[in-house]
């Protein structure tokens, strides 16, 4: 497992879960069509990179598993009561995502989680998303790990 396949991965969660959301697609079907045509594959003359697998397959299916857990830590994150669900999708997407890592995940450093899902976000958005994701994942880290941020 590289870095970047796991940041290849990360990008696939996110396409993903919001392919899920939207069209409303099940697991088996995210796994195969991924697999089969998304991944390491070219796509109207797009590379997408080779992406480990079993991590892209673990995260969606944690992110689905605990989803309300998820959903109600990210809500209590979020600033000024803003609901999740009147997020922009893809932006709950990778919320979702980094939050299963972050909640489930402790073998990945807090700071490497972060990083990975606002690099996620300059995919998609601008700096303004970024920094919001940002400060929302930062949140969650201090609420699901405090020992990472005690005083040394």
């Amino acid at each position: 497992m590289s870095v970047e396949e796991r940041s290849a991965a990360r990008l696939a969660i996110v396409q993903a879960l919001y392919q899920m959301e939207v069209a409303g697609k099940g697991l088996n079907e995210i796994y195969a069509e991924f697999e089969a045509h998304w991944i390491g594959r070219e796509i109207e003359g797009v590379q997408y990179k080779p992406a480990e697998l079993q991590f892209f397959r673990d995260i969606v299916k944690g992110v689905l598993d605990n989803q309300a857990t998820i959903d109600r830590a990210l809500d209590s994150a979020l600033q000024g009561g803003w609901p999740l669900q009147r997020i922009e999708s893809v932006m709950r997407a990778i919320l979702r995502a980094g939050g299963y890592e972050l909640g489930f995940r402790r073998d990945i450093p807090v700071k490497v989680v972060i990083k990975e899902y606002v690099d996620v976000a300059g995919a998609f958005f601008g700096s303004t998303e970024s920094g919001m994701i940002n400060a929302v994942l930062d949140r969650l880290a201090r609420q699901a790990r405090p020992e990472h941020f005690a005083e040394k």
